[in-house]
């Protein structure tokens, strides 16, 4: 499975995916030219586009990729997907008055993301300031990023250790939640409100804190019985997820208080979130 990511551009989202395979990111053509032409069916008006440029010899639209992105139904489907340059000569035969402004932001998000490369405490520093921006605590930031950090130790114990699979990850990730919180992560989403935004980023201290827990409990356990393979480390992520779940059934009771929340940091949702 491709991981969606997205970028804003005043305000606007745009998917995006980092390609290992050529070190550079990859942008969805539709959601661009969305941007740039305000049309209410950008793929329509792509494929249209598109046509004209194959019909003048124009080989920009050989160098796009099709490629599997998030909708915004949540589900992945193919997308034409283009690296900077060739976006850069697409918006050359878009007529748009924010073309320029586009283009430089263009180019600052491949530069920002090769000096992410060479210096990965930028990139540390970047998400902060973008999570400080749309008004998050420094103490949810915290949490935020310790358990941004207990996830990439379990990520990297799979990888060494059989598990290789994207879907497996996704497998895996979705048992430990649902054994800590009692949902799957798509109906905490769901409860939450959420589309295609990163259920993480919409958690509050407490539902970060337990994660951290139930995925810091799966690594401790699968390293003690040296899990390998899928089947070992799913085990294991239910029994670190059981973990989690006794520690927040504990809490409840004595505070009265449910761990999981509905609450959200959608745009739209003009509140705080109260633990």
């Amino acid at each position: 499975m491709v991981e969606t990511k997205i970028a804003l551009f005043e305000g606007q989202r745009i998917r995006k995916h980092w390609s290992k395979k050529q070190n550079r990111w990859l942008f969805s053509v539709a959601d661009i030219v969305a941007v740039l032409t305000e049309s209410e069916n950008s793929r329509k008006y792509w494929n249209k586009l598109a046509e004209r440029l194959r019909d003048e010899g124009s080989e920009v639209v050989t160098k796009c990729h099709r490629l599997k992105l998030k909708a915004a139904d949540g589900k992945m489907r193919l997308a034409d997907v283009a690296d900077t340059e060739t976006m850069l000569r697409i918006i050359q035969s878009i007529p748009a008055k924010n073309a320029e402004p586009f283009k430089q932001w263009l180019a600052k998000v491949g530069y920002e993301r090769i000096e992410e490369i060479q210096d990965p405490e930028k990139s540390i520093n970047r998400a902060r300031e973008n999570w400080q921006r749309f008004g998050r605590s420094d103490k949810w930031i915290q949490q935020r990023m310790m358990s941004q950090e207990t996830r990439n130790k379990l990520t990297d114990y799979w990888k060494e250790h059989e598990v290789t699979k994207q879907d497996e990850y996704a497998i895996l990730t979705n048992v430990i939640h649902q054994e800590w919180s009692g949902l799957s992560v798509k109906k905490h989403k769901s409860l939450k409100r959420l589309k295609t935004q990163n259920l993480r980023d919409h958690m509050s201290e407490a539902e970060l804190i337990f994660t951290a827990l139930a995925e810091l409990s799966t690594r401790q356990i699968a390293e003690t019985d040296v899990a390998i393979g899928f089947a070992p480390n799913k085990s294991a992520g239910i029994k670190g997820g059981r973990v989690a779940k006794n520690a927040r059934k504990e809490l409840e009771e004595k505070t009265g208080k449910k761990v999981i929340s509905s609450s959200n940091f959608l745009p739209s949702e003009k509140k705080e979130i109260k633990e």
